[in-house]
């Protein structure tokens, strides 16, 4: 055992993964190499070839750095705890009306979860991950704060991690900008690493065509969605047939099928009666939101207060000022200007400074001025 200690660490077989095990090798920690196996793409009926981080060329990059480095590597197939838990929450939440989330669903209940049991049996005392965030106590609490490189800052997707598992974790890149770390690989001649083109498509979703996704997991999904009506935000007005609410995503603009002779949007679904509301971009804007399922960090709670904050509705978001105030399990979330595009489903996170507050799933989006 060396004196750093023993760690997990999560490795896809892509570039940041590898070189957060070759830096904390490096660095004296006895590291374990572990790659998940979440998904068999073939299964899903699809035509792309099988990419990303389930594919057999990137278990065997993630080997290869292991025996070239000469510490062990495993592979542990979690297929059937993800499908249970993110391909059947993916497919809900599209069914139920809402935009799911599912990196972050897979963060919080399968990927650490599976490491830390794994850690255990391993003897290992922390895992760690090739995210692009940073992690520090402060009083008492662990806080997830944004990665020095802005660009691929990640802490967006962290924030449903639990206390006790961010006690364990360690994030060896947050301190890094993504040009540091292909230098470091150049040095190291990791030179297929540096090549290795990089994946944003959902995992079990290559292709990205995830309406012929649903259609493989609900077989009786178009008979039982298709005809519904497109209706204008505000008037009601009966504009057109879609194809089935759940192909609909709050802010799509393309692909509706529709021409109305101006630019539209989709600013609500409503799954009850079958209709996706359309708008226009102005219309696509609301000032308020409720998020619910907290899960918070740098703070156990903030109830009693309102806190200013930076807010993101959605990964890429650079984030809005609001002012945030939790009752119960559920965040009222004020925004100063109008927010495009806030979906339920997706995970809104809050920030203050670089530092997490705390996150949940946006329930429903709102104007202050029509609020009782």
């Amino acid at each position: 055992m060396s004196k750093k200690g023993r760690i997990l660490v999560a490795m896809s077989g892509g570039i940041d993964s590898s070189l957060a095990a070759v830096m904390l090798h490096e660095e004296g920690y006895e590291v374990i190499g572990m790659t998940m196996k979440t998904w068999d793409y073939q299964t899903s009926g699809g035509s792309s070839k099988e990419t990303g981080c389930c594919s057999l060329d990137s278990i065997n990059d993630a080997r290869n750095i292991a025996v070239n480095l000469g510490f062990p590597h495993f592979i542990i197939d979690i297929r059937e705890e993800f499908g249970d838990a993110v391909i059947d929450y993916f497919t809900d939440e599209y069914m139920a009306g809402r935009t799911p989330n599912p990196c972050v669903m897979c963060n919080t209940h399968i990927k650490w979860d599976a490491l830390l049991r794994r850690a255990d049996k391993l003897d290992c005392e922390f895992i760690a991950t090739g995210h692009y965030a940073n992690i520090r106590e402060v009083d008492g609490r662990h806080v997830v704060s944004r990665g020095v490189d802005g660009y691929k800052d990640q802490s967006y997707a962290l924030w449903g991690i639990s206390q006790e598992s961010l006690s364990r974790t360690k994030y060896p890149l947050g301190h890094l900008k993504k040009s540091e770390i292909y230098d470091m690989a150049r040095e190291r001649e990791f030179y297929e690493l540096v090549s290795k083109s990089e994946s944003y498509e959902i995992c079990f979703v290559p292709d990205n065509d995830y309406r012929g996704f649903l259609k493989r997991r609900v077989p009786e999904i178009e008979k039982e969605v298709a005809g519904g009506e497109f209706i204008l935000e505000g008037s009601g007005e009966i504009v057109g047939k879609h194809e089935g609410y759940p192909f609909y995503t709050v802010g799509q603009r393309k692909g509706l099928g529709i021409a109305l002779g101006y630019p539209v949007y989709v600013t609500e679904i409503q799954k009850d009666t079958n209709r996706v509301v359309l708008g226009t971009f102005d219309e696509l804007s609301r000032d308020g939101m409720y998020v619910k399922q907290l899960n918070m960090q740098k703070y156990a709670s903030i109830e009693g207060e309102r806190k200013d904050t930076v807010t993101k509705v959605r990964y890429n978001d650079k984030g809005n000022p609001a002012v945030i105030e939790q009752v119960g399990d559920t965040m009222k979330v004020y925004f100063g200007n109008g927010v495009s595009a806030i979906a339920p489903g997706q995970a809104a996170v809050f920030y203050e400074g670089d530092d997490v507050i705390g996150g949940g799933w946006i329930t429903s989006s709102f104007h202050q001025n029509r609020e009782n």
